[in-house]
C-alpha cells in the first residue's frame, strides 16, 4: 500500500465581486486564498473547501483536476 491514491484537487476561480456582500461572504473568500477578480487558487478537495465553495457559489467558478 505504499502507492499514494491520486488526490482530487479544487481550481476556484472568482468570477463575481465580493463588493455588495455580507463581511462572511468576503471572509470566506479569504480563506480560499482568493485576493482579487480572476484569481485562480488550487485547493484539496475535501469536505471543509467543498462547504465553503458551496456557501458562495454564485462569486465562483470551480471545476475539479485530478494531481
Amino acid at each position: 500500500m505504499s502507492a499514494k491514491k491520486a488526490e482530487k484537487k479544487l481550481k476556484i476561480t472568482q468570477i463575481k465581486s465580493g463588493i455588495g456582500y455580507r463581511v462572511r461572504t468576503k471572509k470566506t473568500l479569504e480563506a480560499l486564498g482568493i485576493k482579487r477578480m480572476h484569481h485562480t487558487v488550487i485547493q484539496p478537495d475535501n469536505p471543509a473547501i467543498r462547504g465553503m465553495v458551496n456557501s458562495i457559489t454564485h462569486l465562483l467558478n470551480v471545476e475539479e483536476i485530478k494531481g
